[in-house]
């Protein structure tokens, strides 16, 4: 639709025109269950909304994605819907000072994620609903002005099926047939939500008494499909919920601003969560269907924390484009974390964060897309794309380095007044920087110009130099950019100084906090130390950075990583070493000798998982192609090793015996996995259950050990709308010519496949083991990735483009097609573009480790 793609500048120029004074949003959704009589499937949507206009005359635009508009009216007139209606805006002419505007539209149940999402459950038939908007998506369920910083009072009212349960923003009843929900604060159209259908729901409550003496009472309800019911530990989330809850009241000084607090776990869902100010969204996969490691809880209580910051730091205050998206994900990254040490029992999360999070935000910064934190957002398109590793990793980031510059308690204080001072209105960088510059006394537009509005990552170096003694004589870190990115950033840090005592253990005996600027800076505090075994700079994460090694160090690492005590340092050196090994400064298999030697002994199960991902990573992308097999066997038999000998019954046991899936291939490996599914071998402690079963048929499927009659009898066993996803996967990973060609149509070919099972396709479609096979959809790909992106959803359009790329086929033959795609298709769309350009730099990246570990076994 010509209209489909709102950019700031007509965004800007409406809110400038326009208040919104209310909504009123009447949806029947009576027809998401029985036989649909049209194609696609429809519903009734009536929205009413009253707004004021600057300049009388003038004109504008609602915006609505349907199918079909029924009737449009202005200030009491009826408008002719052919006449101002092209499918996604609604032409308003010859507005009043005050104005109200009736649409009565079809508008389409979605399977893709995107607006009112329908999902029938395999297992029952039930029929759950739920809505997902960001970052524009309410327009495919109703008439609004699509642009955070048109915020308005919303009044819901739905019809439903007889037995079903709906839930909004607000409080709601039912009345004679219908639902109706409390009027909500002014909140943006993108947070609004409506959840409905036969929903398993449990309630709780939260009571606070505020210093002023103001009592707090919160209901608390969070709900799933019935056919989790059995899985889902509702008092582990509501415990997590109450204790973010006490963090963030003690630390804002702003009771929660929007009455009720519901979580729906929802099927097929496109993202981690959503928040929805009273009725926060999650992907239901964060209810574990079978045993998992403390990681997953952790990562469950983080974005459960991460959303309940977003009721502050995005809800409560919003930015007024999405070019300051930072200004609540980054905050409500930052902020997730510090409430999960703060408050819960994951006190190591920072850990986690410095291991997991910062990957993906290193990853991103040294894209060719990589962007300031306050990036330039043209339009919607772009902003889709920019909910990435530097949007939220590396803000989350440089938030951490902004409380170590100032000090947590300015900054804190600065976020109350941020609160006080705009609540429920709109905001940019400066209103942010203003508070922070006036609680901390610090010239926050330098920090700013530096950290939020430059790109790229800087690394840090240690230099050693030792006087005739043996002793530091002068230790100085290095900063340096890419020639792309030349911005040299104030850093504070912490450099530690490591050596092994008498019993073997790697343990800091000197630390020195110091601001590095420039090129070269000084650490004057460490002079006169003992020669240190190993120098860790940015110890305690307190910067965002890569680090580097000098000599002395990396050989200790290679030798003694292991010995390492302090479990945020060793996570560090992990991350380090990964980086190192991206950017093809240590060989790939020397990263996987590291890994083997040392992961055993690695006690944070969530960096160990982490060496798990980035060890087969090493081996799919970075090694030479000629050693694949043999690093394939060596990470074999070491997950093998360490399964065996891990602690029955425990976390590490079940992290080896996923790693092993992933790496398995060799026939007596394939038969062990066989074996244990049949329960004619087992491993003592490891219990085998549903996800662990599925897990181990995606390899006996891959190499051909599991046909389709076996996957048949399993989702027999598992007949749910997991086990259908996890089904489908394996199916597309079957090593046959016509699979993939099956696959590959029902992905390009068809929108038949409901988003979860487009990703599952496409995951199972790419295996490593089958590089031959999936040969010839590389010519394929570009062919057909233009005419999808026009053809599909932006999120299906994303997940094609991303997940089909031929970055398995990693020679400079697919580099040179990508390369002519891309001169080729200079005026393709620029979000598509963006995405092949990044899909480009990771396999160019790819060949550079594999020439670095290939002349890692020549020498």
């Amino acid at each position: 639709m010509p209209g489909e793609n709102l950019t700031r500048d007509e965004a800007r120029e409406r809110a400038a025109l326009l208040s919104v004074d209310g909504y009123e949003v009447s949806l029947d959704l009576r027809s998401a269950v029985g036989e649909a009589d049209a194609e696609p499937r429809t519903f009734r949507s009536v929205t009413t909304i009253r707004f004021r206009c600057n300049e009388p005359g003038a004109t504008t635009f609602a915006d609505l994605i349907a199918p079909s508009v029924t009737s449009v009216s202005l200030n009491g007139k009826d408008l002719d819907p052919g006449q101002v209606f092209d499918g996604s805006r609604v032409l308003l002419e010859d507005l009043a000072a005050e104005n109200e505007l009736v649409v009565d539209a079809r508008c389409a149940y979605s399977r893709t994620g995107e607006g009112m999402h329908r999902f029938v459950d395999p297992e029952d038939g039930e029929v759950y609903l739920y809505t997902q908007y960001e970052p524009a998506d309410s327009r495919r369920v109703f008439a609004g002005f699509e642009q955070p910083d048109l915020k308005a009072p919303f009044r819901f009212e739905v019809r439903a099926p007889e037995g079903w349960t709906v839930w909004s923003n607000g409080a709601g009843e039912l009345t004679d047939g219908v639902w109706r929900f409390a009027e909500t604060k002014p909140i943006s159209t993108y947070i609004t939500c409506v959840v409905a259908g036969p929903y398993h729901y449990v309630t709780d409550s939260y009571s606070r008494t505020l210093p002023d003496g103001t009592r707090l009472d919160i209901p608390l309800g969070a709900m799933c499909r019935k056919g989790l019911a059995p899985y889902f530990d509702a008092d582990d989330v509501f415990l997590v919920t109450k204790q973010g809850l006490d963090f963030f009241h003690e630390h804002f000084d702003y009771p929660y601003p929007f009455g009720k607090y519901d979580q729906a776990f929802v099927p097929e869902y496109n993202l981690g969560a959503m928040e929805n100010p009273g009725l926060v969204t999650f992907r239901e996969e964060y209810i574990f269907r079978g045993k998992v490691t403390r990681s997953s809880y952790e990562g469950r209580a983080n974005v459960i924390l991460h959303e309940m910051a977003h009721m502050w730091f995005g809800d409560l205050v919003t930015m007024v484009w999405w070019d300051d998206l930072w200004l609540k994900e980054s905050f409500a990254d930052f902020m997730g974390t510090l409430a999960n040490v703060g408050a819960t029992r994951f006190k190591d999360a920072w850990i986690t964060f410095a291991n997991r999070r910062k990957a993906w935000a290193y990853r991103a910064d040294q894209l060719p897309s990589t962007h300031p934190i306050t990036a330039d957002i043209r339009d919607l398109q772009d902003a889709k794309l920019n909910f990435d590793g530097i949007t939220y990793a590396k803000g989350a980031s440089v938030l951490k380095q902004l409380v170590a510059y100032v000090g947590q308690d300015a900054f804190l204080e600065g976020a109350r007044r941020y609160f006080k001072r705009h609540a429920y209105g709109n905001t940019r960088l400066g209103d942010l920087l203003s508070v922070l510059g006036e609680t901390s006394g610090r010239d926050m537009g330098a920090w700013a110009r530096s950290w939020l509005q430059t790109a790229g990552v800087n690394s840090l170096t240690p230099q050693v130099l030792l006087d005739a003694e043996g002793r530091v004589d002068e230790l100085a870190v290095v900063q340096e950019a890419a020639e792309s990115h030349p911005e040299l950033r104030p850093h504070r840090v912490a450099v530690g100084l490591y050596r092994r005592d008498t019993e073997g253990a790697l343990e800091r005996y000197a630390r020195a906090e110091v601001d590095v600027d420039g090129a070269r800076t000084v650490v004057s505090e460490l002079a006169g130390a003992e020669a240190p075994e190993l120098v860790l700079v940015n110890d305690d994460d307190l910067t965002y950075c890569k680090i580097r090694f000098d000599e002395t160090s990396l050989a200790t690492l290679r030798e003694h990583l292991g010995a390492m005590t302090d479990p945020l340092a060793r996570a560090l050196c992990w991350s380090a070493l990964w980086n190192m090994t991206r950017d093809a400064l240590l060989p790939a298999r020397e990263f996987i000798g590291i890994v083997l030697r040392f992961s055993g002994r690695e006690s944070d199960i969530g960096v160990l998982q982490m060496l798990h991902a980035w060890a087969n990573s090493a081996l799919v992308h970075y090694v030479a192609p000629g050693w694949r097999e043999t690093g394939g066997l060596l990470l074999a038999e070491g997950a093998l090793r360490e399964l065996r000998a891990a602690g029955p019954g425990g976390e590490q046991q079940l992290a080896w015996a996923r790693f092993l899936a992933t790496v398995a291939s060799a026939p007596e490996d394939l038969r062990l996995l066989r074996a244990l599914l049949e329960g004619t071998e087992k491993i003592d402690g490891l219990e085998v259950d549903q996800e662990l079963r599925w897990a181990f048929l995606e390899p006996l499927a891959a190499h051909g050990v599991a046909d389709e009659t076996v996957l048949a009898a399993e989702l027999a066993r598992d007949d749910t709308a997991s086990g259908k996803r996890h089904q489908v996967r394996c199916l597309a990973a079957r090593p046959s010519k016509a699979v993939k060609a099956q696959a590959w149509a029902q992905v390009v070919e068809s929108d038949a496949l409901s988003n979860a099972l487009v990703e599952a396709t496409i995951t199972g479609f790419d295996q490593p083991s089958q590089r031959e096979l999936t040969a010839p959809y590389a010519s394929k790909y570009f062919e057909a990735i233009e005419r999808v992106w026009g053809e599909r959803s932006i999120q299906i359009g994303m997940d094609v483009v991303r997940g089909l790329f031929p970055a398995l086929q990693d020679s400079q033959a697919t580099l040179d097609a990508t390369d002519a795609w891309l001169a080729a298709h200079e005026q393709a769309a620029p979000a598509l573009r963006r995405l092949v350009l990044e899909a480009r730099d990771d396999l160019a990246r790819s060949l550079r480790g594999q020439a670095c570990d290939a002349a890692a076994d020549e020498s």
